[in-house]
């Protein structure tokens, strides 16, 4: 006990120059452009690195990507180049915040962490149908991550839900598994980057249900059976299984939800996203914000670390002021 109790209290009575919230893309270029700055930094993340980045199988619009660039390969470089620039990084859960003072702490499940500066880049994390039967059947059919489930519906009909780049790009890469993928989207075009439909339309495994939304997730154990409603008409039809298969794949790509719960009353807030200036700074001096958790127009991975490299210049500024 006495190495661990040991480790402990000096995590307790140090105190960094920066602490970042969270190692995804925004996180991951924080801790690469603080480190560089000399900076003494932690990075702490709850689960693993790359946050939605890495449940991407393929990455066409990083500037500078290697050929072939997928969300997991792209992340391996990024924590490679902070980790290399110095940044330490940590695996725990945050459940608290100290954001006031010129000692900021940062209180997680393993330990209590204090620094003079804090950039919040908690990211965001899929948004859910919200109809009956969605949170019972995932894993058994209803899924997040094309990437991670793709290879379970092998030569099985699956459908996507959602219009925008990431769900027609994720359901093409279903194609490379799925013997049918169908598209089910709440309008009657699609708000995928031209480029991106082009290749979807031309794919003779992609299919489109349009002014459709999923209203129900049926089944006993395994998806059997959905129910699929035109906006239009209000006509609603059961979709079910094939029989030669017994089931048949839901993937959900409607945007995400900022991981922004722990925020609330820390730090000013619109609509769960936090505010900050072009600075990234919030209204909490010494404290910052960077990637899918800002109110911002853009959320992608080339903004997520423009926003961490800015976060982590006006953190050093910040504490050279001090």
């Amino acid at each position: 006990m006495r190495p661990a109790q040991y480790k402990k209290v000096i995590v307790l009575e140090k105190i960094f120059d920066t602490i970042i919230i969270g190692a995804g893309p925004a996180g991951l270029a924080a801790g690469l452009y603080a480190g560089r700055s000399r900076l003494d930094t932690l990075i702490i993340e709850k689960q693993k690195d790359g946050g939605q980045i890495v449940i991407t199988a393929e990455i066409e619009n990083y500037p500078g990507g290697t050929e072939g660039e997928s969300g997991p390969s792209l992340i391996k470089r990024m924590a490679n180049q902070a980790d290399h620039f110095g940044a330490q990084k940590v695996y725990d859960t945050v459940v608290d915040l100290e954001l006031e003072g010129d000692i900021k702490k940062v209180i997680g499940k393993k330990d209590t962490y204090q620094a003079k500066t804090v950039i919040l880049a908690p990211g965001a994390h899929p948004r859910p149908i919200g109809c009956p039967g969605e949170q019972e059947l995932v894993g058994k059919g209803v899924s997040y991550c094309a990437t991670c489930d793709a290879a379970f519906f092998e030569d099985m009909e699956v459908y996507v839900m959602g219009g925008g780049d990431s769900a027609v790009e994720e359901a093409m890469y279903l194609t490379n598994y799925a013997r049918k993928v169908t598209v089910i989207h709440r309008r009657n075009e699609l708000r995928a980057a031209k480029s991106i439909q082009e290749k979807a339309f031309a794919n003779p495994k992609m299919h489109f249900m349009w002014d459709s939304v999923i209203t129900e997730l049926k089944g006993d154990g395994l998806l059997q059976s959905m129910v699929v409603k035109n906006v239009k008409t209000g006509e609603e039809t059961e979709i079910m299984a094939p029989e030669e298969d017994g089931t048949f794949g839901v993937f959900v790509f409607i945007g995400f939800l900022p991981e922004t719960a722990l925020l609330e009353g820390k730090v000013n807030m619109e609509h769960n996203y936090v505010l900050t200036d072009d600075d990234m700074k919030t209204n909490v001096p010494g404290v910052f914000a960077a990637g899918d958790c800002r109110k911002k127009s853009l959320r992608q991975v080339v903004t997520a670390a423009a926003d961490g490299a800015i976060a982590a210049m006006q953190a050093y500024k910040y504490i050279e002021g001090v």
